[in-house]
């Protein structure tokens, strides 16, 4: 790892006990962007067997190196009182923990292999040294091995590792630059396709030195396990017995970049005696669909402690990566599949079995927050057990309810429940982790609400407003007045490290998000509403949202607003600029569509453009250009700052140029910021520092009040 315990935490997040002290001294003043990046990121909560231990991976921040630095940190939820502690093996790099299946090692990738350790982090093991790094894994339940994802080379069906390895060699020897493409993908969210694909591997623990075989589980799948780009080891599940893998994927052929047809597959492994001594007899079945006749997303398999029921979720309509996932459970015997819960109009963002098998956990939107649910499995019936916040992992213990939350407020801690058997888990739970604590103490924060309207089609209508972090009622402040990207999508009760109204907050601004018609969280009607209707419904709902706040909270300078937004709401920043310009001093434009004409013959993931639009841009272009910012760019005239990145596939780069130069040809004061070697998101420490001191003085520069 880059630096030693004290020495990452010192220079990246300062927010632990070596450097409270420091901090101490520190005036106390509102909590700003520069905040935000030195933060810890608290993830990828594992409890345990016995719940007496849980970890977590923990991302500071090195601004010097500008790079993340991931840990494994430690609480024993026995003993609340005693502070989390983080494993000093993490001094070498270690992420992504599972533990074994006894409960006394931890599991960790570090450098692209399995390692293990224990609760203590003293000493590291190394359990596989493969030729080709390994990108996720899994614990077989069995304690026997590990199933894990590692990048093929396209075409390698038989012998994929040892082919992938001469591959690699024969590309560094090319003396030519140039790559022939026959089908697409030839580019995806921020590199072009370099023909491989991710796919499934068993690898057993031999009980002697670093594993160095991998049995094929997907061999010569055409397709992606997990899939790219954000894939992860929540798209394979390994069963009770240890030898039966099911996996979500997409068949690739020619017609991927405008498929969502993914299905849930099965793949059997078939044990020799002597596996143990003789790895390479391991063999495996040629992965089996299991869902055939679903043509639209079949994703996330999750077998019962029992290993009888497989349950899975599922979309309806092809094309549509927004639609509600429904929940499916399917009798393994007998093949039966029974849908779960249909009434709840509700898209669960996760499935996990409960240890008894009687109850599914679900975490899902609902209503401007990301809450946890127990869907019984006999009735149907849906229980929230959480109320507020945002919940980003959790487990239940002899301990009590174990779970990571965050907020508007502040980023993910750590709560325990206790014993407190309250229907909802978050009414009573107290923090029971202390990361970043040493500075969000001296960083106060706005106050926030929820707050309703009558929008499009009389539909109620959410939102947030956060108040200014120094908020005195007796004067009146700017709006920043933020819109979601998707457009299926919400900014809700969460900590974001992208776009955080408390940074806004902190800089003097009133921060006002609204849940338009397209947000997800308030029934699949709401989400829907936004397709083929990009520029009216949203529209009429910021409009009507943005009276609504002016009549409600008095102290908002209606003078000194200004809007903002990425992706999807870069679109509508576009759009508003001709057709709701009046409010606005300035703009603020990420990554924005300024014609969605050619955004659907650029774009690479077309099934989204295509779906949006009501087809295909050859066929269907005055569907297109019916809420097309470019046919309107004439009549422009507020200022706008454009931020767009080079390696962003998703809205080319000419997407963000066309905009700025549409306002520049026009007279129109305006800026661009540009990203060398960023994607649809700015992710690198120094360059997101940039971004928000950018964003802030457009902000400030543009509504500051007359002298």
């Amino acid at each position: 790892m880059i630096r030693s315990l004290r020495m990452a935490a010192l220079a990246a997040s300062v927010s632990l006990m070596a450097v409270a002290g420091g901090l101490a001294q520190a005036e106390t003043k509102p909590f700003t962007y520069n905040d935000l990046i030195e933060l810890d990121r608290v993830s990828s909560l594992k409890v345990d067997p016995t719940g007496r231990f849980a970890v977590m991976a923990v991302r500071a921040t090195d601004l010097e190196k500008n790079k993340g630095v991931t840990s494994l940190w430690i609480k024993d939820l026995s003993n609340p009182a005693l502070k989390e502690w983080r494993l000093p093996i993490s001094d070498k790099g270690a992420s992504s923990p599972a533990w074994s299946a006894d409960g006394k090692s931890i599991f960790y990738l570090s450098g692209g292999q399995i390692y293990m350790t224990d609760a203590k982090g003293t000493e590291r093991t190394q359990i596989t040294k493969l030729p080709i790094g390994i990108d996720s894994f899994k614990v077989s339940p069995d304690g026997k091995g590990f199933v894990v994802s590692m990048a093929i080379t396209e075409g390698c069906a038989g012998e994929e590792i040892a082919c992938t390895l001469r591959a690699d060699e024969a590309q560094k020897a090319k003396k030519s630059s140039g790559v022939i493409y026959d089908k697409l993908f030839v580019r995806h969210w921020d590199s072009w396709f370099d023909f491989k694909r991710n796919h499934l591997f068993y690898v057993g623990l031999n009980g002697g030195g670093a594993a160095t075989f991998a049995t094929p589980l997907t061999d010569g799948f055409d397709g992606d396990v997990p899939s790219k780009p954000f894939g992860d080891e929540g798209e394979y599940e390994i069963a009770p017995n240890g030898r039966t893998v099911y996996f979500s994927a997409r068949v690739a052929g020619k017609t991927e970049p405008w498929s969502t047809n993914f299905d849930v597959w099965q793949v059997d492994m078939q044990y020799p005696q002597d596996v143990a001594q003789k790895p390479e007899l391991l063999r495996a079945t040629t992965p089996h669909n299991l869902t055939p006749e679903n043509e639209a997303w079949d994703a996330e398999p999750r077998v019962s402690p029992d290993g009888k029921t497989l349950a899975y979720k599922a979309m309806k309509r092809p094309k549509f990566e927004a639609d509600r996932y429904w929940i499916y459970l399917k009798d393994i015997a007998t093949g039966k599949v029974t849908p779960l819960a249909h009434d709840w109009d509700r898209s669960p963002d996760s499935l996990t079995w409960s240890k008894d098998g009687k109850a599914l956990y679900a975490v899902a939107a609902d209503v401007g927050k990301t809450r946890l649910f127990r869907i019984d499995v006999e009735t149907g019936k849906v229980t929230p057990l959480t109320k507020d916040g945002h919940i980003a992992g959790f487990d239940f213990t002899p301990q009590g309810a174990v779970f990571l939350k965050d907020s508007l407020a502040a980023p993910a801690q750590l709560f325990l429940q206790g014993r407190d058997r309250s229907a909802l888990i978050d009414a009573t739970a107290k923090p029971v982790t202390e990361f970043n604590k040493a500075r969000l103490d001296l960083r106060p924060r706005g106050q926030y609400e929820q707050f309703s309207f009558k929008g499009w089609n009389d539909d109620t209508v959410y939102g947030y407003m956060v108040k200014p972090a120094d908020f005195d009622p007796n004067k009146k402040y700017p709006l920043a007045f933020l819109i979601h990207g998707g457009p299926q999508g919400s900014f809700s009760d969460a900590w974001s490290y992208r776009w955080n109204a408390q940074t806004y907050a902190g800089a003097g601004f009133v921060a006002v998000m609204i849940d338009f018609h397209a947000s997800t969280g308030y029934g699949q009607a709401f989400t829907d509403a936004v397709s083929e209707h990009w520029g009216d419904r949203p529209l009429e709902d910021l409009q009507k949202g943005y009276a609504a706040i002016l009549a409600k909270y008095p102290f908002i300078d209606k003078d000194r607003a200004c809007a903002l937004g990425a992706s999807y709401g870069g679109y509508m920043v576009n759009w508003i600029a001709s057709q709701w310009k009046g409010p606005w001093k300035c703009l603020v434009n990420h990554d924005g569509l300024f014609d969605t004409r050619s955004m659907g013959y650029g774009t690479e993931e077309l099934w989204f453009t295509e779906y949006e639009n009501g087809g295909d841009v050859y066929n269907h272009t005055a569907n297109y250009d019916k809420f097309n910012p470019a046919l309107h760019a004439k009549d422009w005239s507020v200022p706008m700052l454009v931020i767009h990145s080079d390696l962003d596939f998703r809205v080319m780069p000419e997407q963000g140029i066309s905009t700025f130069t549409a306002l520049q040809r026009q007279g129109i004061k305006s800026k661009f910021l540009r990203f060398p070697d960023e994607n649809h998101w700015v992710l690198k420490p120094q360059n997101s520092l940039l971004w928000h001191q950018t964003v802030t003085d457009w902000l400030k520069e543009n509504t500051a009040e007359a002298k």
